[in-house]
């Protein structure tokens, strides 16, 4: 592994937080802009990490709930890179939300966020390539790369 180079595992993140009633509506449902909000920070750290630079968020893709969130839901974000560009990285992240008393577990999204790091003056600067350790990896970046090309695709229409 070159010293410009960082693995997967080095940059992964696991986040939690409980769900208050500040972050739901009056009926107990969680806000989805609090679930979005919490899932850009752990990819923006997650970024952070691997390139050793401020980031921001440059795109999202497919922010879509399959299960809702509640009050006192312990909600959990898996974040890891999936891919590098020469200034952005693609993070990949799981949402799952857990009743604490019975301890069930649901998946309510995915999503990848895709990040830009910044040099001093504001602009894009290059990060390390990524070390694929493990068969995932090399699966997540395939379809990391798969999901870069149609970026670049609609960005061009």
């Amino acid at each position: 592994m070159s010293a410009d180079a960082k693995p997967v595992s080095a940059t992964r993140l696991v986040m939690a937080q409980e769900m208050t009633p500040q972050d739901a509506n009056p009926a107990g449902n969680v806000h989805g802009g609090n679930i979005m909000k919490l899932a850009d920070s752990a990819a923006g750290v997650v970024a952070i990490r691997h390139s050793g630079r401020n980031c921001v968020t440059a795109a999202v893709d497919h922010f879509e709930f399959h299960a809702p969130v509640f009050i006192g839901n312990l909600v959990t974000f898996h974040a890891s890179v999936n891919y590098v560009g020469r200034t952005s990285m693609e993070v990949g992240v799981r949402v799952e939300a857990e009743e604490p008393r019975t301890g069930k577990r649901t998946h309510t999204n995915s999503t990848y966020i895709l990040m830009v790091a910044l040099d001093d003056e504001g602009r894009p600067v290059e990060v390390p390539k990524l070390v694929l350790e493990t068969a995932e990896d090399r699966r997540r970046n395939e379809e990391a790369m798969q999901r870069a090309t149609a970026r670049r695709q609609r960005k061009k229409k």
